[in-house]
């Protein structure tokens, strides 16, 4: 269990969002130190949650914060980036396919063209599942930024975003752009 102190408010928000079922399965994407990892398992029974992450250090640090959960087997914490995650799905991931895949504050999503990931993204997940990109913007200039860039990102890319959720903490605005991936016509 992680301490209350220590958890950042986006990541329990974030986290909070996703109403994270006992058997849900769930990939984090850029999962830092581990925090968010922590606090998903805590609602796990027979889920599990993969987190990836570019920094080794970052990854010991998940490692070691999330030792008893790894060892009950219901959190793999590996290291690579997301566009390395078609070599992991080969081998590490086993065809897995998640429930529920999120991000906080990974900003490929807006800042570039994310389509191979997107692309990635929509074969990892369920058919019921769901995409999390969840920020913390720096500045509230940002926030109205996000809110109109993400969900057409995402449309274009083959989900339909299904909801942008915010909230304003003492110190800062989160926000939150879900999709789930659009059904084809004639459905």
């Amino acid at each position: 269990m992680v301490r209350a102190a220590a958890v950042p408010e986006r990541l329990r928000w974030a986290v909070d969002l996703l109403k994270v079922a006992p058997d849900d399965r769930l990939l984090e994407i850029g999962c830092g130190n581990g925090v968010a990892v922590s606090l998903v398992c805590d609602r796990l029974v027979d889920g599990r949650i993969t987190a990836i992450d570019r920094s080794a250090a970052a990854i010991r640090q998940a490692e070691r914060r999330n030792r008893d959960h790894i060892s009950a087997g219901r959190a793999v914490i590996r290291l690579g980036a997301l566009e390395e995650l078609g070599v992991l799905e080969q081998s590490d991931l086993d065809g897995e396919r998640f429930d529920k895949i999120f991000a906080v504050n990974v900003n490929l999503f807006w800042t570039r063209s994310p389509a191979a990931e997107l692309t990635l993204l929509k074969r990892l997940l369920r058919p019921a599942g769901g995409l999390y990109l969840c920020y913390e913007p720096p500045e509230a200039t940002r926030v109205a930024e996000l809110v109109k860039r993400l969900p057409v990102t995402l449309a274009t890319h083959g989900f339909a975003p299904t909801a942008v959720t915010s909230a304003t903490t003492r110190s800062t605005s989160l926000l939150c752009v879900s999709g789930r991936l659009a059904m084809p016509e004639g459905r």
